[in-house]
């Protein structure tokens, strides 16, 4: 019995998030025993080039010497306390001196508990109950983000889940990525208390916002009194050092974050201006709590990766010429051998599509050729490369990557690009 197959008698599915259970790319998903700078290696020993790592936190790669140590000196000290600890206010500080129009931070355990939080709190700031998300835009699995979601929901075809009351998502108003008179809309048929979006989409593949189409939802949110909020989840410090700001300039009310602020260890976090975090609880009457929220061994990893970052700051230049050397050669390899594809790359982050246009939107993504990714996904796997089970995920590159690895993916690409 493969250990896939004894899993799933114990793990629903055989696994404890949905898109690692391999459905949409078939074949059996690899069981990770370690992984080291660049690479990871299955318990049958078998050794690839992690293209996912952890979904985006492990910017500096597998175990990490300084990220290591710090989590393993906060171990000895004590896993969780349920009370303050130093190591949250320093992480605070780290992040918040990078961004001068977010004021405050709370910690979480969860990207979906940031999201989750940031709305609960911009519509108790503004007293407005309806919310507009984006077509193709993942928060979480909370109830009220639910509703058309890009990757592990559009990864089984499903826009929105079973067990999500419609008393719920009828307060959730769905605009189209990119396109201002949709959210334009929005805003005229409901109370909106706040606007929630990847400004950097990176759960339809990568799909960036326009530079105007922002700029234009800034003004839209001033001009009805609604919170803006940024999901940057996955681009914040990944896209560049700032996230999105750094991409765009344009300032959001608020910002959620995770990822590589725990450096590989479970954390979220949402900051905002001032006036709208003190309506949060204990300051406010807004209420979220959590016993394993800033937790001290996760706050140390996560201090540790920021302050490298901040230490190392050209290290994006170098991932994204990585990253671009990787997605070039992708498309060289593809025009010769007749395969439509388009891609897009920022910073440390890099997506494709099987598409002969560059999609602007969740409906344009799914005029991609998933087929052909599956096929794509499982010769490459083989060859020993790991990207995501999905073609609506977002791929990325760590430190430790060389350019040999890069021309090697490129190489194997070429050699298995005919079958596909």
């Amino acid at each position: 019995m493969s250990i896939f197959n004894e899993a799933q008698k114990y793990i629903v599915g055989g696994v404890n998030s949905p898109v690692r259970a391999f459905k949409s790319v078939g074949g059996e998903p690899p069981f990770i025993e370690k992984g080291k700078a660049q690479y990871i290696w299955d318990i049958e020993g078998k050794k690839y080039l992690d293209y996912i790592q952890s979904w985006g936190p492990l910017i500096f790669g597998h175990c990490d010497q300084t990220i290591e140590e710090a989590i393993i000196e906060a171990v000895k000290k004590g896993v969780s306390f349920g009370a303050p600890t130093k190591v949250e206010v320093d992480l605070a500080k780290e992040v918040l001196e990078l961004f001068p129009h977010l004021d405050l931070i709370r910690f979480v355990n969860s990207g979906t508990e940031a999201t989750m939080s940031a709305i609960r709190l911009a519509r108790g700031y503004t007293g407005k109950d309806d919310i507009i998300k984006f077509e193709g835009c993942y928060h979480g699995h909370s109830d009220s983000l639910l509703v058309s979601a890009g990757s592990g929901a559009a990864t089984f075809g499903v826009p929105s889940s079973p067990g999500v009351p419609a008393d719920f998502t009828k307060h959730t108003l769905l605009a189209k990525y990119n396109d201002i008179d949709s959210v334009k809309q929005c805003f005229e048929k409901g109370d909106v208390g706040c606007v929630i979006i990847e400004p950097i989409a990176g759960n339809m593949s990568l799909v960036p916002a326009d530079k105007e189409f922002l700029g234009e939802l800034r003004e839209l949110c001033d001009h009805y009194g609604a919170v803006l909020i940024f999901d940057e989840v996955m681009s914040g410090f990944r896209a560049s050092l700032r996230g999105s700001y750094d991409v765009y300039g344009i300032k959001a009310d608020m910002v959620t974050f995770g990822k590589v602020i725990g450096g590989g260890m479970p954390v979220g976090a949402f900051a905002g201006k001032k006036e709208i975090m003190e309506k949060l609880s204990p300051v406010g009457p807004v209420y979220q709590a959590g016993t394993l929220s800033g937790n001290p061994v996760a706050m140390s990893a996560g201090l540790a990766t920021i302050k490298k970052l901040k230490s190392n700051p050209e290290i994006y230049k170098n991932l994204e010429d990585k990253a671009k050397k990787l997605m070039s050669g992708f498309d060289k390899v593809s025009k010769e051998n007749q395969i439509d594809f388009n891609y897009n790359v920022i910073g440390s982050m890099f997506g494709f599509f099987f598409n002969p246009k560059l999609p602007k939107n969740f409906d344009e993504v799914n005029e991609s050729d998933t087929k052909r990714y599956a096929a794509f996904h499982n010769k490459m796997l083989k060859e020993g490369f790991y990207f995501a089970p999905s073609a609506y995920e977002t791929g990325f590159i760590c430190t430790p990557m060389t350019d040999e690895d890069i021309q090697n993916t490129i190489d194997t690409y070429s050699k298995i690009a005919k079958e596909i």
